[in-house]
């Protein structure tokens, strides 16, 4: 069993997927990753991680990833749930297939991960940690990403439960909500709103990932963590 935690990082092929990945390989975590393409196989031969394809809405793949991270590992220590854009639209056109088709990506994927990887923390007898990218519309709801505001609002509320729920037995969970990044194109327009002047990079966002996985964040719990460069006012 290896001593370097272990960190199941998903969304992982590219952006900020990618970038969490690089910085906690550096920060010496071993690494299970997962997405939906081919190209996953380059990082995960670039930082000897495991490395499973599929998609985030199939239960079954999940259920696999975590199989295979126990069994390559031996254990998990931290979860980084990181998904794709949810669909875009007119509020009342949007179909009820891209409603469910967000909950899948942007909700059920983390209460299925947590449901898998929280009975494998509580035997551990150790402390772990959930960080879920989620996106400053949760607090800041926006008609440009209908779903995205409405779910990722709800996910702030599961993480509150989460830790009413295991945080008395050492696990946390915590959102990060990323403002605009330029991993995505960024409107002139856009970029007059942010306060730092310019937009996120992938590595702004993972930094502060990595910190709330480490115990310099042991007693951060249940929160949204803005890294939005001052765009979001409210208070």
């Amino acid at each position: 069993m290896p001593s370097a935690p272990v960190a199941i990082v998903t969304a992982a092929s590219k952006g900020i997927g990618a970038a969490c990945a690089r910085l906690l390989a550096q920060r010496g975590y071993h690494l299970a990753l997962f997405a939906r393409g081919s190209e996953l196989g380059n990082l995960a031969t670039e930082l000897d991680a495991l490395a499973v394809t599929g998609d985030l809405a199939d239960s079954a793949i999940i259920e696999r990833l975590v199989h295979e991270t126990q069994q390559r590992y031996g254990r998990v220590d931290a979860v980084v749930n990181n998904t794709g854009h949810a669909a875009k639209g007119d509020l009342l056109t949007l179909t009820d297939e891209d409603w469910h088709r967000g909950l899948d990506l942007l909700l059920l994927n983390v209460i299925r991960l947590a449901r898998l990887v929280t009975p494998i923390m509580l035997a551990q007898k150790r402390s772990g940690a959930f960080v879920n990218i989620s996106s400053f519309v949760a607090l800041e709801p926006s008609l440009s990403f209908p779903v995205s505001a409405t779910i990722r609002a709800g996910l702030g509320a599961f993480t509150k439960l989460y830790v009413q729920q295991y945080g008395s037995r050492g696990l946390r969970m915590n959102n990060v909500l990323p403002g605009r990044i330029d991993t995505y194109p960024v409107s002139m327009e856009d970029l007059h709103q942010i306060p730092l002047a310019r937009p996120g990079t992938a590595d702004d966002v993972a930094r502060v990932v990595a910190f709330l996985l480490s115990e310099d964040a042991a007693y951060i719990a249940g929160q949204d963590i803005l890294v939005d460069g001052g765009l979001v006012r409210a208070m």
